[in-house]
């Protein structure tokens, strides 16, 4: 078999994902199942992997599904807790407070309240924390996770305390090799790798100031009572200014301080602009846009979690800033558990894992419940309980609650995780072949020549789509990426960054981020519809940055140290 048709034979899971759940509109617990057999049997048939690869590859993603649901588990007891204490009733009044209008509420909440928690904990986090928030303050279901899904974009390259460039980019190309090359120039790793990060955050920089408008623009679109891309438009100067708000100081720590921290200072710097801004009613429309009244929504705008909210506990009121408390002792307790060495060890003793599952070597996972942010979010929920002096039978129900929201993610996601990382660990095989997501990225360079680098950004992407994650997409394409920008003779460093950039935005469409995200509020089963509303601002982010790249290449000339080493 040809290399082409290889190519579009491992194209086909992603493929026939994307057919059944945007075209046919079917469910990911029926959609995912199909998926997994049809990658199965084309990494058995065609890329001649061993049954016990993929095998062990299945239980690999199984052992990545448990702690996918732990985050997802810890997320929905927090608000279930939170409903329960009087917490949830002291944000919502507390927001009425800033502003009313839903657009204002959407920008605080999900783009900067969103980007903090994904600087300090990645890994799907703040779609699972913020989208069961806005549905506590008001947002329809399937809109609170439309725009959770959105703040998957600009903030995951430094999501983590910048584990995708850390991780990701150093792990994933020949780190020894470039090294070697650089001393001899007279350059340093730490050069080339800063200016990777640096080149990361002014690209996303660039892109990202629109994100918040356009977050806000679908959003009214879809959910508005007037269906109305103007209404949303209305707010584009305050939107704009959210945008400056974050990615300024966004881009300044990218390029002077590396990537741990972009994410994390740009939502801090602009949660302490926008907010007391949006308290005075600066540049906001004198127009207070609401979703339509309640009752008039679609079913599929609602999710089981709605209607649970419907009927808060009835408890004496707290205040607005004990409301807040538990949000801001997960973001505190996050950063420490990723920035503090001692605190960080102690979390990671306690770990599960499997290596070279089945003797494949190369196959290992591990669950660390502790350090994973779903531990962090059963702290938190143990001392809101202490906090708001919550009854044992209220926990008990939140418990209970959250138990039973969380079955029917399990079940799509133990299709989901396993046929990703079938597709992963494909490279090991009989016939020598790539791995499926490289030949993939292979057929587009070798398809598109001297114009490759617009594209780079979207093989990124098509990495995240297929993995869920900037990191797992970075390892699987940077060094391929690496590797056409010499053959191109341009910027490698550049190009690797591109690849980190357009890895972030995949993140809004990939399968298994939407459906943890939708089972948080209890909205399984419309997979589907959200991809089909967030895969515009996916070209968006994709199609800009490849702009961004053929200007930075061809126009500026953008070199790096290993091309002027050489």
């Amino acid at each position: 078999m040809n290399d082409t048709l290889l190519a579009l034979l491992a194209f086909t899971p992603l493929v026939l994902a994307g057919v059944l759940l945007i075209g046919l509109r079917m469910p990911a617990k029926t959609a995912m199942p199909a998926v997994y057999v049809v990658t199965a049997l084309i990494a058995l048939l065609a890329w001649d992997m061993s049954f016990n690869r993929v095998l062990a590859s299945t239980l690999q993603g199984l052992i990545l599904t448990v702690s996918i649901l732990w985050i997802i588990f810890g997320a929905i007891l927090l608000l279930n807790t939170l409903k329960h204490s009087g917490g949830i009733t002291a944000i919502r009044n507390g927001f009425s407070g800033i502003s009313p209008d839903r657009r204002v509420q959407a920008i605080i909440v999900a783009w900067l309240f969103g980007c903090f928690i994904e600087g300090a904990s990645g890994f799907g986090t703040p779609a699972a924390v913020a989208a069961p928030l806005m549905v506590a303050l008001g947002f329809p279901a399937l809109a609170a996770v439309v725009v959770g899904m959105m703040i998957q974009s600009t903030p995951v390259s430094f999501g983590a305390v910048g584990t995708p460039i850390v991780v990701g980019v150093t792990a994933g190309i020949d780190r020894e090799g470039i090294t070697e090359a650089l001393e001899a120039g007279g350059y340093t790793w730490l050069e080339y790798f800063r200016l990777i990060a640096a080149e990361v955050a002014i690209v996303h920089g660039i892109v990202g100031i629109l994100m918040p408008l356009i977050m806000v623009v679908i959003m009214v679109k879809f959910f508005g009572a007037n269906k109305s891309w103007k209404e949303g438009l209305s707010i584009a100067p305050f939107a704009l200014f959210a945008g400056v708000a974050f990615v300024v100081p966004y881009m300044l720590a990218g390029v002077l301080l590396g990537p741990e921290f972009p994410s994390m200072i740009g939502a801090m710097v602009g949660l302490a602009i926008v907010v007391p801004a949006a308290r005075k009613g600066f540049l906001i429309p004198k127009d207070t846009w609401d979703f339509p009244e309640r009752k008039s929504w679609p079913d599929e705008w609602i999710g089981k979690l709605e209607i649970k909210l419907d009927d808060i506990a009835g408890k004496a009121p707290i205040s607005t800033l004990m409301g807040w408390v538990p949000y801001v002792l997960l973001a505190v307790i996050l950063v420490a558990s990723r920035t503090i060495d001692p605190f960080r060890e102690a979390l990671q003793s306690l770990s599960f894992g499997w290596s070279n599952i089945l003797g494949e070597a190369g196959v290992s996972g591990s669950i660390e419940p502790l350090y994973l942010p779903g531990g962090i979010l059963l702290m938190v929920v143990l001392i809101t309980a202490l906090l708001h002096r919550m009854r044992i039978g209220e926990l008990k129900a939140a418990f209970g609650e959250s138990s039973k929201t969380i079955l029917g993610a399990g079940f799509v996601l133990i299709f989901t995780i396993p046929m990703v990382r079938i597709l992963i660990n494909s490279g090991v095989n009989a016939s020598d072949l790539v791995s499926m997501p490289v030949a993939m990225a292979q057929l587009v360079a070798d398809g598109v020549g001297g114009v490759y680098p617009f594209f780079a950004p979207a093989v990124g992407g098509l990495g995240a789509f297929i993995a869920g994650s900037n990191t797992v997409s970075n390892l699987m394409l940077a060094e391929f990426q690496f590797n056409v920008a010499q053959q191109l003779g341009v910027s490698t460093a550049m190009m690797v960054a591109l690849q980190a950039v357009g890895a972030a935005a995949g993140n809004m469409i990939a399968i298994h981020n939407v459906v943890a995200a939708s089972a948080t509020v209890g909205l399984l089963g419309r997979e589907g519809e959200t991809i089909r509303k967030t895969i515009l601002p996916t070209l968006y982010y994709l199609i800009f940055a490849g702009i961004i790249a053929l200007i930075a290449f061809y126009v500026i000339g953008v070199t790096d140290p290993l091309m002027r080493a050489g």
